[in-house]
């Protein structure tokens, strides 16, 4: 069995795509591990939803969920760096618009966990976008970031909300 521990990260530092090492608490670092944690969320919300009649949801968090892979590599990739990972927001982004402007939304305050858990797990993820929206945004100050992820971080919670309340 091959061995999951390096003990490389015990002192704090870790390592960029590149082998470059950086704090733990890094901008970059940080940035990823939100994303990780939106990822697990979306996760939950996939695992819950019905195959049937939830089919082009299904499809469309789990290529968000692809691409969140791929932003992640990016992101840890430093300033110069080559990534062979190529991006594909700018396509999430268009299948999130289309999810929107389908969705029987009509609007107002809502006040999550008041329908059904599926609703309030979306809730959770819609959270976690936002708060992965912020936090690229801040990194985007110090280490630009493609224009398309952070478009799609703000399509995505925008989705999220759209089908946490169809879910409710």
């Amino acid at each position: 069995m091959k061995q999951i521990y390096t003990k490389t990260g015990d002192e704090g530092m870790t390592s960029l795509r590149d082998g470059v090492r950086v704090p733990k608490d890094d901008p970059r670092i940080e940035t990823n591990g939100q994303i990780d944690q939106l990822n697990a969320h979306l996760g939950v919300v996939r695992s819950m939803l019905d195959e049937t009649q939830d089919f082009a949801s299904l499809q469309i968090i789990h290529a968000v969920q692809r691409e969140l892979m791929t932003v992640m590599s990016h992101i840890a990739t430093p300033e110069g760096g080559i990534n062979p990972r190529e991006l594909h927001a700018a396509e999430i982004i268009s299948q999130l618009e289309q999810a929107i402007d389908c969705a029987d939304y009509q609007g107002g305050f809502v006040v999550p966990g008041g329908g059904s858990n599926l609703s309030a797990f979306i809730h959770l993820a819609r959270t976690q976008a936002r708060t992965v929206e912020r936090r690229l945004w801040s990194l985007n100050r110090e280490h630009p970031v493609n224009n398309d992820i952070l478009v799609m971080m703000n399509r995505l919670s925008d989705y999220l909300f759209v089908l946490a309340n169809e879910k409710e």
